[in-house]
């Protein structure tokens, strides 16, 4: 972790493959937004997807990075070593009543967006059941998933819930620069966690960002509808909001963006090959 108040940016990566490019690209972004604020890089292995997650891949990680030439801060944060602070960020928003249990299962979710009014955000907006009906499902054991109450968080956030911001510092996917209004709203009511899964992305990040001390976050533009449901979990959960800059996605022959499954793209892979760490960030722009 970074001396406290220090500028701080992250690279982020789950080990369920190799790197490729692609995350080389989000790595070396983030390393130059570091240096250029007078900060310290911070690596953080996002490893709560249990099912897929590897010992291997995560060595390849450590390796594929010094190989690079980059340096980080010490100790490295898995989130798996952390459920405990995801668990008791949930219970304070249960505590408020900003989250319900949602016993649907994905297809009735999409039923139910799709009697929505045309002119409604195609987004899910649920609701608690009623008490009785609640303590039987679980009585059941059925499953269920955390949601975040879009109109609860608003009633609970009254007028500030219009003041919702943040500054973008890189490009967004459509040329968002600067102060931008988050919107969460037209996420819905996102997933937070699941009966006996544990934590989703948006919860586990925004109290990562906040505990390791990152000021910047840089990452992909796929991730940039991301950050209003983040911006929000950030005012009902009262931590600090860092700036944004989201970058470019490499995209493969087929224009797809670069995936895991690419192997041939995979860091590891050019090594084998012979191409040097002066010759890809030459090609990736940071020579």
């Amino acid at each position: 972790m970074s001396p406290a108040g220090a500028p701080a940016s992250r690279f982020a990566p789950s080990p369920t493959g190799f790197l490729h490019k692609g995350h080389a690209l989000s790595a070396l972004t983030a390393d130059q937004v570091a240096r250029e604020v007078g900060g310290h890089l911070i690596l953080r292995i996002e490893d709560i997807d249990a099912e897929r997650s590897r010992p291997a891949f995560e060595a390849a990680i450590f390796e594929d990075l010094a190989w690079l030439g980059l340096q980080w801060e010490t100790p490295v944060r898995r989130q798996s070593e952390h459920l405990d602070d995801y668990a008791a960020a949930l219970e304070r928003l249960h505590e408020r009543g900003l989250v319900y249990r949602c016993f649907k299962t994905r297809a009735e979710v999409l039923a139910d967006i799709g009697r929505a009014p045309h002119e409604a955000s195609p987004a899910y907006a649920g609701a608690p059941l009623a008490e009785a009906e609640e303590a039987a499902r679980l009585a059941a054991g059925e499953a269920f998933a955390w949601r975040l109450s879009i109109a609860a968080a608003r009633e609970a956030l009254g007028a500030a819930w219009d003041e919702l911001e943040f500054v973008e510092q890189g490009l967004g996917p459509n040329g968002e620069l600067g102060p931008q209004r988050a919107r969460p709203e037209l996420s819905g009511d996102v997933i937070l966690g699941r009966k006996g899964l544990g934590v989703a992305y948006h919860l586990a990040v925004v109290v990562d960002d906040a505990l390791q001390g990152i000021t910047h976050v840089v990452r992909g533009e796929d991730l940039f509808e991301a950050v209003p449901v983040q911006r929000l979990l950030q005012a009902l959960l009262d931590l600090p909001t860092p700036t944004y800059h989201h970058h470019r996605l490499l995209l493969g022959a087929d224009g797809k963006r670069l995936a895991k499954r690419d192997r041939s793209k995979t860091l590891r892979a050019l090594r084998g090959s012979g191409v040097t760490p002066e010759a890809l960030k030459a090609e990736l722009g940071f020579g």
